[in-house]
């Protein structure tokens, strides 16, 4: 049995749509450029998210020109190529009711186009030069605006378990992996779940490490093609037989890791499994 990498995607900006990428360098903080940029309310700096807004799973968002460069596009919106400003005026976010401190703000085009993307008065920001953020977990790792780990790992297998209980209901079709909206995404094990059970992993030249089961919102309600919601699927299927009970009972898929060596990384490379959870 060979692991290998088979999808990378990261994630410019929280809650926006995922640039998929046949390699990609692996910082601590994540797959570079992962969420280092956030649409917060233009008035407390709260940030905005697909919960409220998912409207954000359609705006397509890709870093160009070696991170110079933010591409945007949204339906009716129109692109827009911002010239990203690295340290400048500075504006305090929040996430989850928790302060994060300062961000850079990305000027009023950003903001003008992000608040008639979702209806909202809305600003841009990004992490100021020095971001320094703890996660949790087993290994917590260091982190930019993700919710709370550097790297979301889910595999193949994963989804296809899912789907085969989707389908034992016979009233809903399957749900791509997008949902999940995960960093990597593994494949060659063909069971369900094992990237729970992987306590360090090296993929190309960097190390991975396991920090807790991806809990879930009802983010994988929303279509990531349409930013709508499309539900009751897979929330609804996933409750049966993925609650987490020192969770209070919420929901998960995949796993979220911490980065414990920066690398590089590429689809196809093999992973090499090296401790399983607890073990």
């Amino acid at each position: 049995m060979t692991i290998t990498v088979h999808e990378l995607v990261y994630y410019p900006v929280k809650g926006c749509a995922g640039a998929a990428v046949d390699s990609a360098r692996v910082t601590t903080t994540g797959l570079e450029h992962d969420r280092t940029f956030m649409v917060v309310d233009a008035s407390d700096g709260a940030f905005r998210s697909q919960r409220t807004h998912p409207a954000m799973a359609a705006v397509g968002a890709r870093v160009l020109d070696s991170g110079a460069v933010l591409a945007l596009s949204a339906e009716g919106a129109g692109p827009l190529r911002l010239e990203v400003t690295l340290d400048g005026p500075r504006r305090e976010v929040s996430m989850f009711g928790r302060g994060l401190g300062p961000a850079v703000d990305q000027g009023d085009e950003a903001a003008e186009w992000f608040s008639d993307a979702l209806g909202a008065p809305s600003r841009l920001v990004r992490v100021v030069p020095g971001f320094d953020r703890d996660g949790w977990g087993e290994t917590p790792g260091k982190l930019n605006f993700a919710d709370a780990h550097a790297v979301l790992v889910a595999s193949t297998a994963s989804l296809a378990g899912l789907n085969t209980r989707i389908a034992a209901r016979g009233d809903a079709a399957p749900v791509p992996m997008d949902r999940f909206r995960p960093n990597i995404v593994l494949t060659g094990d063909d069971e369900p779940h094992f990237e729970d059970r992987v306590a360090r992993m090296t993929l190309g030249t960097a190390e991975l490490a396991y920090s807790v089961r991806a809990l879930r919102c009802d983010v994988p309600l929303v279509d990531q093609r349409t930013g709508r919601r499309a539900g009751p699927e897979p929330v609804r299927t996933l409750a049966t037989y993925r609650r987490e009970p020192e969770f209070g009972g919420k929901l998960s898929f995949g796993a979220k890791n911490a980065v414990v060596r920066e690398g590089g990384v590429r689809v196809g490379d093999p992973v090499a499994v090296h401790s399983p959870v607890g073990g």
